[in-house]
């Protein structure tokens, strides 16, 4: 009788029901995270489409919305646009594609190899110092008045911004990681696939993110060499006739693609890096 006495006084008490709704998930927090800042976005869109009519009506010279909505109708119409679009998109796709390509792996072996390191920075740097656009009569020089120069323009911005993030990904990795790897039996090819390319990740999706802003800012003075068709060609050749409404079409088109762009690599920077702690 003691020793039942003694366990039923040594037992934890039942745990009592708890009231009200249950905790919140991770996953419908996100979601509602997500939605509140869409949202916002939303709401920070028609502010600045609002701010413009203001000033366009004040008398600044800006045309209206409408106006601007008017051209691109037009535009659309009779396909200028899109075949401006397409043009534009080529090039950027197509240089940016070359530059990240060509970034990712120097980048690796940079950060890898002292030796590599010491042969390739100098000249990373030396190229970093000077901007893409200045190497627009060089490369009409060397390349002819063709798409190769565009490209290449738009190759070395993308491919400047993205390499020195790779680099900086690979320095950055914790040596603990490593030394923990190599503790465990990994030989150099298993550290770097399992351990090096997973912890750069995120650096490598930041610079391509911002190679993707620098080769759409290199694009317009790219479409300087020649071009016929294409978003920058088309704005430069409204600025000889004041034609502000088309401008304001290829500033609104160019930003809605790099935007459009920009979140794609936004998604698959989430994917890719779900295991990171995310405020």
């Amino acid at each position: 009788m003691a020793v039942l006495t003694r366990r039923r006084a040594t037992s934890a008490p039942p745990v009592p029901p708890q009231d009200g709704p249950p905790a919140p998930s991770a996953g419908g927090s996100g979601r509602r995270r997500r939605v509140r800042l869409g949202g916002l976005n939303v709401l920070s869109v028609l502010l600045g489409i609002a701010a413009w009519w203001a000033l366009a009506v004040a008398g600044l010279k800006l045309p209206t919305p409408p106006e601007v909505l008017s051209q691109a109708v037009t535009l659309i119409g009779n396909g200028t646009l899109g075949k401006d679009v397409l043009a534009s998109l080529v090039r950027v796709v197509t240089g940016f594609a070359l530059g990240t390509a060509a970034a990712v792996p120097i980048g690796f072996l940079m950060g890898w190899y002292a030796a590599v390191r010491g042969l390739v920075e100098p000249w990373i740097q030396f190229f970093r110092t000077i901007p893409p656009l200045a190497i627009i009569p060089l490369a009409i020089v060397l390349m002819g008045i063709g798409e190769a120069p565009k490209i290449f323009v738009i190759f070395l911005a993308a491919f400047l911004a993205c390499v020195i993030s790779t680099f900086q990904g690979v320095v950055n990795v914790d040596k603990t990681l490593i030394n923990a790897a190599r503790v465990l039996g990994a030989n150099d090819l298993t550290i770097f696939l399992r351990v090096v390319v997973p912890a750069s990740t995120p650096f490598i999706l930041v610079g391509m993110r911002v190679g993707l802003g620098s080769a759409w800012a290199t694009l317009v003075a790219a479409e300087l060499i020649a071009a016929q068709q294409g978003l920058g060609y088309r704005m430069q050749n409204a600025q000889l006739y004041y034609d502000l409404p088309t401008i304001f079409v290829g500033l609104i088109s160019i930003g809605i693609l790099g935007l459009v762009m920009d979140r794609l690599l936004l998604m698959t920077e989430r994917k890719l890096t779900g295991w990171q702690e995310r405020r």
